[in-house]
């Protein structure tokens, strides 16, 4: 089963104020979790996102089992993107 990816407004302004390289890396990365995402991400402790991990970057989402989505809520520097949500 292959997930959908669908980003929040937020999400997409803060891929787009990124750089190309790193906006490519993050994309590719969504784009492998796809198939199989809880093998790539863990849960937030405290909270009901998970993260991803790609570089120095974190890439925080919810994922619905029963409909197979993928919401990718924030993204941005590990130093930052926890204390924004």
């Amino acid at each position: 089963m292959i997930y959908q990816i669908f980003y929040t407004e937020t999400a997409l302004r803060e891929l787009k104020n990124l750089d190309k390289n790193t906006q490519r890396r993050i994309v590719l990365a969504l784009e492998r979790i796809r198939y199989n995402p809880f093998k790539y991400v863990r849960k937030l402790v405290g909270r009901e996102e998970y993260r991803l991990r790609v570089g120095d970057y974190r890439v925080l989402m919810h994922i619905d089992q029963g409909k197979l989505i993928i919401l990718v809520v924030a993204l941005g520097p590990r130093k930052n993107v926890y204390k924004r949500n």
